[in-house]
């Protein structure tokens, strides 16, 4: 059974499919054109000692997200 969270609740080593990005204007065009949409797999790789920014792995790149970006993104846990 999965389940979709904010990006910013996933723990580190997590795997997890973009279920829906709720940024509009600029901000939500910059996290699509960062390769961020629907369907996306990505793996929450590592976060910062105050949780901000959050590292995340996918298509074969790192990217780092801000709070405010990530909390844009729900995701749907992969279950294992």
């Amino acid at each position: 059974m999965s389940h979709e969270i904010g990006l910013r609740q996933l723990k580190v080593e997590t795997n997890a499919t973009i279920a829906t990005i709720t940024a509009q204007g600029e901000l939500g065009r910059r996290i699509r054109d960062l390769g961020l949409v629907a369907g996306t797999h990505i793996q929450v790789i590592g976060k910062a000692p105050l949780r901000d920014p959050v590292a995340i792995r996918l298509r074969d790149f790192t990217l780092t997200l801000r709070n405010n970006e990530a909390d844009h993104i729900t995701v749907t846990i992969m279950e294992a």
